[in-house]
Parts: C-alpha cells; structure tokens; sequence
C-alpha cells in the first residue's frame, strides 16, 4: 500500500455521499493526491478507512499536516449542493480523531443544516477577517494598510496615482504588468470610487506573477495557489469562499464578490487538474518562501522583473497537465470573462 492510499481512502471514506463519490469530488481529490505525491489514486473505488485507523497513521504527523488533511475533506465535501447532513458529521468525525479542531468543518456542517448565515459568520472568524492586518506597503499612507476586504474601499488620490505610475515603468516590471492588466480589461484603478480595496488589490500582483487569469476559473486557481502559499492553514479560507460563491452558491456575497453560479466551474473538464496545480504550486511558494502573498510588499517590488520575482518568490511553472487542461495565463483571452474580453476588444478596436 504506498503512502498516499490511506489519506485517499479516509479521504473518499469521509465525504462520499450514500450513493458513492460524485464525479467531481473523485476528479478533484485525484488530482489534488497527484499533484502534490505524483502517486495516483483511483478514488473511486477503495476500501474504507474509519477516523481511528487514520488517526493511527498520521499519528507521526504534526497537527499543521493532519489540519491540511482536514481541509482536503472539507474541500471535497464543499463541492457538494446540497451537502448531505451525515457527510458533514463524518468529516467531522475525522477531524474529531485526528484532534482537529477546525472551524472549517463547522461551517460545512452549518452549510449542510441550510445555516448559510452562520456559516458565513464562522468562516469570517475562520481566516478572513483575521488575515486582514497591516501590512507595510511602501511609501504609502499607513491608513491604506488597514483596509477590510469586506467593506467598500475608499477613495484615496494617492493610491490611485501609485497604481497610474505603474504604466512609467519598463515593460516585463511588475508594476507595469499589473497596470496593463488592469487597463486591458478596463478595470477601475485602486483608489477610484470603483476600485479594489488596497488588500484586495494584493492578489492582483499574484495573477501577474502565478499566471493565472481574471475569469472565474482564474480566480479558483489564483485563490488555490494563494490559500496554499499562507504557511497559516487559515489561509483556506480563500478557496472555501470562492468555491461558495461561484460553485455552489452558499455565499450570497463578500462585498467585493458577488455570487454566480451560472457555470459550474469546478465541474468544468479540467478543473480537478488545475485546482491541484495551484494548490502544488502554492505548497513550494510555502515550503521555499514562507511569507503569506497577502503580507508581501509589492509596491516596493514593483520595478523588479516578473521572472526575477518569480525565482525569488520560488513560484515554480504550471504543470503540463494544468496548461492541457486549459489553465490560461494572464494576458491569454481564455483567461478573460466575456465582460473582460469585450473590454479588451473595445479598448483595442
């Protein structure tokens, strides 16, 4: 029995519903174990693995790697709509055994009791609202720092020319790719009555530089990679909130995203394999680099080359198997809403 096969069957043990797992919760658990141990596991058919038999082979394990293995069963359960009351309880059971004590497995549990108000109440508590700290953004005013992604974003002039100085810089700078992506799908700058708040502006600097795009697929994956990246498990909270919003339709809004589940897109082909390689891609950025992307100082980055950055940050290349499944880059108009792409194509004619 190689080493992955007992966290792949607690894993389907965990979260498959009475009629077994769904096409989408195998695909993705599968391809999640590949990316991140190359070993592959045929979900769809192993032998149960009860909480105490798991919680005797990560005994070795710190409680940081059994709480990742929690989350991995959260995620499976959270592509679920409706997500089935026992399912929910048997998480909860593992991560119980494992000495877990996750708020994650709460909310899906309040997700499966049609609790969709509290469940979003504890995921706030869970990593969202705590991950909004300072943090030290240049030269510019510390007020700017203390933004909460959750609220309307100000109105403040001189982040606003911070970003409009971006387009002075050389081509290949981060800074002038993050404005050209911002310009090329029209997007209203930070510090603009419409525009981001400076938090939420952060994972714009990580588009640029992990390459992934602004569609909602991109947003999966940008916010796989970021929540893996955060050397807090906390960081989770990214991907269970994306995944209530644009997958099953948990979440109504946060205030800077709204719902839309009119595509399926973890259902998608393909999806399954590029969740994984964002989640392997943002574990070597954690391993190597040990920083939460939230808290990096990109404005004092800015005139730096993206690839320079790229080696630095120690974000390594998609996976062949990511880019065959469709994951676009950046400035590839796969990677574009329709809204997006017929702002591109007004802007250039």
């Amino acid at each position: 029995m190689s080493a992955s096969t007992p966290l792949g069957t607690s894993s389907a043990t965990a979260v498959a519903p009475r009629d077994g797992l769904t096409e989408v919760q195998a695909s993705l658990l599968e391809a999640i174990a590949g990316a991140l141990t190359g070993i592959e596991v045929d979900y769809r058919d192993l032998e149960p693995l009860g909480p105490e038999e798991l919680a005797a082979v990560l005994a070795p394990r710190d409680e940081q790697y059994r709480q990742r293995i929690v989350h991995h069963m959260v995620l499976g359960e959270l592509v679920l709509r409706p997500l089935p009351v026992d399912v929910a309880a048997r998480v909860a059971s593992y991560a119980a055994a494992l000495g877990v004590d996750d708020r994650f497995v709460r909310v899906a549990r309040r997700y499966a009791q049609g609790a969709f108000g509290l469940a979003w109440m504890d995921l706030q508590r869970s990593g969202f609202t705590e991950h909004v700290r300072q943090v030290e953004l240049g030269e510019l005013p510390e007020e700017l720092c203390r933004t909460d992604p959750f609220q309307q974003p100000i109105v403040n002039p001189d982040l606003e020319a911070a970003w409009t100085s971006f387009r002075g810089l050389p081509r290949g700078a981060l800074g002038r790719e993050v404005a050209e992506m911002y310009d090329c799908r029209q997007f209203a700058l930070p510090g603009t009555p419409a525009g981001p708040s400076v938090y939420l502006a952060q994972h714009d600097f990580v588009h640029v530089l992990a390459d992934y795009g602004t569609n909602l697929k991109g947003e999966l994956e940008v916010f796989a990679f970021i929540g893996r990246a955060d050397p807090d498990p906390k960081g989770f909270a990214w991907l269970a909130t994306l995944i209530g919003l644009f997958e099953t339709g948990y979440i109504v809004d946060t205030g800077f995203f709204e719902r839309d589940v009119r595509e399926r897109n973890i259902q998608a082909q393909g999806m399954g394999q590029r969740i994984a390689d964002a989640i392997r891609r943002g574990k070597v950025v954690c391993e190597h680099y040990g920083t939460d992307l939230f808290d990096v100082d990109y404005y004092a980055l800015a005139g730096q080359s993206v690839d320079d950055l790229r080696v630095q940050l120690r974000i390594p290349a998609k996976s062949p198997a990511a880019r065959q499944s469709g994951s676009a880059g950046v400035f590839e108009l796969e990677g574009y809403s329709e809204i997006q792409r017929r702002a591109f194509e007004g802007r250039n004619g």
